[in-house]
C-alpha cells in the first residue's frame, strides 16, 4: 500500500537517490551529495514543500512544490516543478496520488491555483487533464538565460 507523506529535512537522505534519478533522467549528472542538499535547503528556507510516496517504508516517488504569486489576484499559487517515480514502480497509479496530494494541500491552504509545465510530448498529459488539469492555450511562456 502506497502511503504519501511530507517529507522533513529528517527524511531528506530517504529522497535524495529519487531527486538524484530524476535531475539524470533530464540529462545532468548524478551527484547525489549536492542533491540532498538542495533538497535540505529548499525545506530549511521553507522555499518549497515536498510530498513522497512510500511503499513498505521505502521512498519510491516524489512530488516537489515551490511558492508563487499572483500579483492581479494578490494571492499565493504553487508550482508543481518536480514529479517523479521510480522506474521500477511505475504504473501503479503513484504518480496520480502525488498529484492528487498536492491538489489537496492547494484547497486545504487557499492558494490560487497549482500549475505545471511539461514537455509538448510527454504521456502524462492525459492523466493531468483526468485530473482536471487545463492546458494553457492563451499564453506563451519565454525563458531567459544567464551564459
Amino acid at each position: 500500500m502506497i502511503r504519501i507523506k511530507r517529507i522533513t529535512i529528517a527524511e531528506i537522505n530517504e529522497v535524495a537517490p529519487l531527486f538524484d534519478g530524476y535531475r539524470v533522467f533530464y540529462k545532468m549528472e548524478s551527484d547525489l551529495v549536492a542533491a540532498a542538499e538542495f533538497l535540505k535547503n529548499r525545506i530549511a528556507k521553507e522555499e518549497s514543500i515536498i510530498f513522497a510516496a512510500y511503499e513498505n517504508n521505502k521512498a519510491v516517488g516524489f512530488t516537489q512544490l515551490y511558492y508563487t504569486f499572483s500579483s492581479v489576484s494578490l494571492q499565493k499559487s504553487l508550482i508543481l516543478n518536480d514529479l517523479y517515480v521510480d522506474a521500477n514502480y511505475r504504473k501503479q497509479s503513484i504518480g496520480e496520488q502525488l498529484l492528487l496530494k498536492a491538489q489537496e494541500f492547494c484547497k486545504k491552504n487557499t492558494y490560487k491555483r497549482l500549475a505545471l509545465e511539461t514537455a509538448i510530448d510527454n504521456p502524462a498529459q492525459k492523466l493531468y487533464e483526468k485530473l482536471g488539469w487545463e492546458k494553457d492555450f492563451h499564453a506563451f511562456h519565454y525563458f531567459w538565460q544567464v551564459k
